[in-house]
């Protein structure tokens, strides 16, 4: 299930990255469930990745890496996240590495790992490895496609995002992957999203860009306020376009980030619309608060409310929880008199209670729709944020009951 209708996009291929997948047999035999990512010669990598104290082994491993030197190749496998698996498990991280170094001539240093599905089960090397040769044989630029299915889990459809934009008059590409649907709250990364540009650029800004880009994207959705031990974002530049250097000072890294923001924020709704049991997607738009913290602050604390979240299920609309929800956000010297609270154009809250002018029906017509915007204004600054989230359906519970079957 999955809200709204999602056509693969049309992923512009990005000179200098190669894509190639395989189906290793490590939880299931009907799709790809490994991938390969190369990374021209002289290229840039720029990564973020989970804040779960339990972090996975390829999260750990892929740390050490990137301190090394520059990464060459990433290596990604779904079905297993070889997560809570000890020194065993960063053992199996670098054995599959150093076997991808193998394949490639290059070495284990150069390849970062990533890995997702079922914690706390070892990582199936031998799969792996033996799936290997096959994932290099079919390394491709074209292979965007293909890679967004291979490191799905539970996601119902795979999501990816593309564009140009002129740098200096010459055509740059970014072009992006993500795969996610439960245990989604990010922190400071989020999930698996691999994204890759031709754009001439140093390794300096484009972690800075990242940065700037994951904050206002993936640090804005939670499905169900779970961080996971596995979550990774990777930015790849292969330096391949003709457009010139992009630089601090140039009005073209304003360009290039809001563009990368742009393919950061399309992935994360699509991950939102994708959550697991969804049927409903909610944007949860929070003004006039006195900062931008204090902003996101009561609008995860809506979107975390399980009560919230299976109102809009039901399509009930309990405004009374919403206000709850507002209530113990923690605000120090809240002025109820001052906030508004809005189901899409209906003002629901006002002067400390109901609206006087609300009427059950119209926060009803509100609440049956499939695309709903919550709106808070606290009346305390000019800060405005929002965080998207969904509801929480029956199929939530089931799929998460089953996981594991």
């Amino acid at each position: 299930m999955a809200v709204g209708e999602h056509l693969f996009p049309e992923m512009h291929a990005v000179t200098g990255i190669k894509l190639g997948s395989c189906n290793a047999g490590v939880k299931q035999t009907v799709r790809d469930d490994l991938l390969v990512i190369e990374l021209s010669e002289d290229g840039a990598c720029a990564a973020v990745f989970t804040q779960n104290a339990f972090c996975a082994a390829p999260v750990q491993l892929a740390k050490t890496h990137l301190e090394g030197m520059e990464p060459r190749w990433l290596l990604i496998n779904s079905g297993n996240a070889n997560a809570g698996t000890g020194k065993q498990g960063l053992q199996d991280a670098f054995a599959c590495c150093a076997a991808l170094a193998g394949e490639v001539e290059g070495i284990a240093q150069q390849v970062l790992p990533f890995s997702t599905g079922v914690i706390g089960q070892p990582l199936p090397v031998a799969k792996i490895t033996a799936a290997l040769p096959k994932a290099v044989a079919n390394l491709a630029e074209t292979h965007w496609p293909q890679a967004a299915t291979a490191i799905m889990t539970t996601d119902t459809f795979p999501k990816g995002a593309s564009l140009k934009i002129e740098i200096g008059g010459q055509p740059v590409v970014i072009t992006g992957i993500a795969k996610g649907a439960g245990m989604i709250h990010p922190d400071m990364a989020t999930l698996l999203v691999f994204i890759a540009t031709d754009a001439r650029i140093e390794q300096s800004l484009l972690q800075q860009a990242l940065h700037d880009a994951v904050e206002k994207s993936f640090n804005r959705i939670t499905v169900d306020g779970d961080t996971s031990t596995n979550d990774a974002c990777v930015l790849l530049a292969s330096g391949r376009s003709v457009a010139p250097e992009i630089s601090a000072e140039s009005p073209e890294y304003l360009k290039f980030r809001q563009a990368l923001r742009t393919v950061c924020g399309q992935l994360a709704e699509l991950i939102v619309r994708d959550g697991e049991g969804a049927t409903k997607l909610i944007r949860i738009q929070v003004e006039q608060a006195s900062s931008a913290a204090e902003a996101v602050q009561v609008a995860k604390t809506i979107a975390h409310s399980p009560l919230v979240k299976t109102a809009f299920f039901a399509s009930d609309a309990n405004w009374g929880r919403i206000l709850a929800a507002v209530g113990r956000a923690g605000l120090e010297n809240f002025d109820l008199e001052k906030v508004q609270i809005y189901l899409g154009t209906v003002c629901i809250v006002e002067n400390g209670g109901r609206a006087a002018a609300y009427l059950e029906q119209d926060g009803q017509r509100v609440m049956r729709q499939d695309d709903i915007t919550i709106t808070v204004r606290l009346g305390r600054g000019i800060a405005a944020e929002q965080v998207l989230t969904c509801d929480f359906s029956y199929d939530y519970v089931r799929i998460n009951a089953e996981y594991r079957t």
